[in-house]
């Protein structure tokens, strides 16, 4: 016989805080926070754990010693009240510490999942915006597709968007080509 559940005590009435997150569960889900509000998805799919690794395959063979590439679930720290878990990150080795990375990364990846999607072009969107990090993309599993932006003046620019087998050149935040349909070759 098992035990009942033990519900989650959120707090009522306050904006949630990054020691709320701590005490989510361990159950598949990735808990999120933005400006205090809890975000949860579930488990990835196949497509999309696909594109994660082969993007992160392809990012470690051409990242420069001074970075760092990450995967989900691995903290990216705004402030008390904004906690989000990129798909992939990659930040300055110096930035990391044990538990997290509190610093902004200088490159936020999402692959787009039918719960996601919305989130990853909007709302992360704006938070990553917000932060100041130099490059955003967004990998569309389904299509397949990038699209990549880069701050400029405090905004995001898009700054390429390839679909299939065309390649995408980009060059920050170093230099690497990808080939959308080949990120689900693996």
């Amino acid at each position: 016989m098992t035990a009942p559940a033990t519900p989650i005590g959120l707090p009522y009435g306050r904006a949630l805080t990054r020691d709320d997150l701590a005490a989510m569960p361990d159950d598949g889900h990735r808990y999120e926070l933005i400006d205090g509000t809890l975000i949860v998805t579930p488990a990835p799919g196949y497509d999309h754990q696909s594109g994660v690794i082969e993007l992160l395959v392809m990012l470690r063979a051409v990242c420069p010693v001074e970075f760092k590439v990450m995967i989900a679930p691995f903290d990216v720290v705004f402030g008390k009240k904004t906690v989000l878990q990129p798909d992939l990150l990659v930040a300055r080795r110096t930035d990391f510490t044990a538990r997290d990375l509190p610093k902004v990364p200088v490159l936020a990846v999402e692959i787009l999942s039918p719960s996601t999607r919305h989130i990853d072009l909007g709302l992360k969107r704006s938070r990553y915006e917000a932060a100041g990090c130099p490059s955003y993309w967004v990998i569309d599993p389904s299509v397949p597709s990038i699209m990549a932006w880069e701050l400029t003046d405090g905004k995001y620019e898009l700054v390429g968007e390839v679909k299939g087998e065309e390649p995408l050149r980009l060059s920050d935040p170093y230099p690497v080509e990808i080939v959308p349909a080949r990120l689900l070759d693996g």
